[in-house]
């Protein structure tokens, strides 16, 4: 596939121009690990500045309009200031993701911790979140829980799913009509025995019991080694429960690297099933960078992140449906691999160069961004304070 038709360039073209992908707030901040974060000059202070950075990602990449919130790491007076700043920008507040896992009421867990006190300041803090959506016009409210256990019989783990479940009830029943709950999963950690949502299946059941606005949010770093994530996709896009998409890389743990970092060919796969169901864009899937930028340059790894989706995306987009299901129905197994391979293998670079110019765009991204001064501006500008990173 050296050579793509001109009715193939144009279609592939037009699905990348409708490309979005959600930036996070917290990757423009300090971050490293439970050893040591180390610090950038120029990182934001507040979430003022972490929307200028992001506003910069989409200047130079066109497909980043909105920037996903941490509560309270992005606690702010005015919410709806800080909307009206992020248009100003030229980007939208996304995603509001909560947080109930940094307090030291949360040893034992949030919503399904044994005190109904705790629990009782869990769930307020998820309603708190939604007033949040209210002000800022965000769709969508994304909960992940670190709650679990560290030995057998610390806790009942069907009370707790119990509880669990109450908890799920009442925000819910709190979203608007617009707006949407996405449930994230995670194998483990920091609860080492047992989590409470410690994968699709629990986080699929809890959302099939409260309706059809709360969906599946999958993040590629919280598996299994070896688990076969687009069948995941597949699933819950057949089931109309895959909400959201937290993309990231990683060899061990959850260690959100950039996404296509790791394993390229598995984010090829997964985007792959996306443009099988039709799902790239119109189907409410929220496509989100869910990454930590410990030792790179937090805007230019943002920015090649975005280009890293793009490429995968184009990829799977260049799929010859019609030779792979020829292919399949013929039993003819190596050839219905070789149908992926070929587009895998495909260079879509030029191909997408050729898309930023046609959005006028520079096809050069990265290097626009350096040759911005950009950076250099923030270095200057942005001396004394606190730097934004964990839990700020």
């Amino acid at each position: 596939m050296t050579e793509l038709a001109p009715e193939t360039r144009a279609r592939v073209a037009a699905r990348l121009r409708d490309q979005r992908i959600e930036t996070a707030s917290w990757a423009y901040g300090n971050s490293g690990t439970r050893f040591k974060v180390f610090p950038q000059e120029g990182v934001p202070r507040d979430p003022y500045e972490k929307l200028a950075d992001a506003a910069v990602v989409h200047r130079y990449t066109g497909v980043a309009p909105t920037v996903a919130l941490h509560i309270p790491w992005d606690l702010v007076e005015d919410y709806a200031d800080l909307a009206r700043h992020a248009t100003e920008l030229g980007v939208r507040v996304g995603t509001i993701n909560s947080n109930v896992f940094q307090d030291n009421d949360y040893k034992l867990g949030s919503v399904t911790n044994p005190d109904a006190g705790v629990r009782r300041k869990a769930i307020g803090h998820l309603l708190e979140c939604i007033d949040v959506m209210d002000r800022t016009g965000s769709r969508d409210l994304k909960l992940w829980f670190s709650d679990g256990t560290n030995y057998p019989g610390q806790d009942d783990v069907r009370t707790r799913q119990d509880r669990l479940a109450v908890a799920l009830a009442e925000t819910y029943a709190r979203l608007g009509d617009e707006q949407r709950m996405l449930l994230e999963y995670k194998l483990f950690e920091p609860a080492f025995y047992m989590t409470d949502v410690p994968d699709w299946g629990t986080a699929y059941a809890h959302c099939i019991a409260l309706g059809e606005r709360a969906q599946v949010v999958i993040d590629t770093g919280h598996h299994a080694p070896g688990t076969n994530i687009e069948f995941i996709v597949a699933v819950l896009l057949r089931a109309g429960k895959l909400g959201g998409f937290d993309f990231n890389s990683r060899f061990y743990a959850d260690d959100d690297l950039m996404v296509g970092a790791a394993d390229p060919f598995q984010l090829f796969r997964i985007l792959h099933e996306i443009v099988l169901a039709d799902a790239l864009s119109g189907r409410g899937i929220a496509f989100m960078l869910d990454q930590c930028h410990n030792i790179e340059p937090k805007i230019q790894a943002v920015i090649r992140s975005v280009l890293n989706v793009q490429e995968a995306t184009a990829k799977a987009l260049l799929v010859d449906h019609a030779a792979l299901k020829a292919a399949q129905d013929d039993g003819d197994v190596l050839g219905a691999n070789e149908v992926l391979m070929d587009a895998y293998h495909t260079d879509v670079r030029p191909l997408l160069r050729s898309v930023r110019e046609d959005m006028g765009l520079d096809p050069d991204p990265i290097g626009a961004y350096k040759r911005s001064g950009y950076l250099e501006k923030v270095r200057a500008e942005r001396v004394g304070g606190t730097q934004a990173g964990w839990g700020a």
